[in-house]
């Protein structure tokens, strides 16, 4: 998984932005961490951190190729009280892998997303359209694995929020997403827990 920001807010923050930076939990395990407060104005909403990083230096991955992010592929959703949050991501294809998000409130559609990521010349970009908006440009920044699993650090084109745009795969089926930046001079962060689902039933799958 509103405020009137126009890039990747739609899609993963909606109503859901935090007040401030949210301090980073245990490795992902089966039950998430403990929620953080609601920015105010925003529908109040129990959003779990991100694992912590392990003390171990981590270890760079390929930013040039796809075949990095290949994992994505499949369903993922996330629930928070009554929200529910989903990705689903079609196989990498001719350098290009696409997808969607849906978030719902209660039966009631939040907003939709349309997403891709591709190989440029410069490197892999994630490229998202929020419900009907313009294009939001994140090009691939860093990406490494450790002990908690693999993060990959989208960095925004454009200098507005969010700047910064995170996925960290972490075990057992878990995904992270986490959009950060500064409004107004503030670090702003949100998080949110997604788990590998079957697509057909939504049973989680723990890989």
């Amino acid at each position: 998984m509103k405020t009137t920001l126009t890039n990747r807010t739609y899609a993963l923050a909606g109503a859901l932005l935090l007040t401030c930076a949210i301090a980073r939990a245990q490795a992902p395990a089966p039950a998430p961490p403990p929620v953080p407060a609601p920015i105010p104005g925003a529908a109040p909403a129990s959003i779990p951190a991100a694992p912590a990083a392990a003390a171990a230096a981590p270890t760079p991955v390929d930013t040039t190729s796809l075949t990095s992010l290949a994992w994505l592929e499949g369903c993922w959703r996330g629930a928070v009280n009554q929200r529910e949050f989903r990705e689903h991501w079609l196989p990498l294809r001719g350098g290009m892998m696409i997808g969607a998000s849906h978030n719902v409130l209660q039966d009631k559609t939040l907003d939709y997303e349309y997403l891709r990521l591709e190989s440029r010349a410069d490197g892999i970009h994630y490229v998202a359209i929020p419900s009907g908006k313009p294009p939001t440009d994140f090009r691939l920044a860093t990406a490494a694995t450790d002990d908690n699993g693999t993060q990959f650090a989208f960095a925004n084109v454009v200098d507005e929020f969010p700047q910064k745009l995170v996925y960290h795969r972490g075990g057992e089926g878990w995904l992270f997403a986490s959009i950060e930046g500064n409004i107004k001079g503030q670090a702003r962060k949100a998080t949110y827990p997604y788990r590998r689902v079957d697509c057909e039933t939504g049973e989680p799958i723990s890989k």
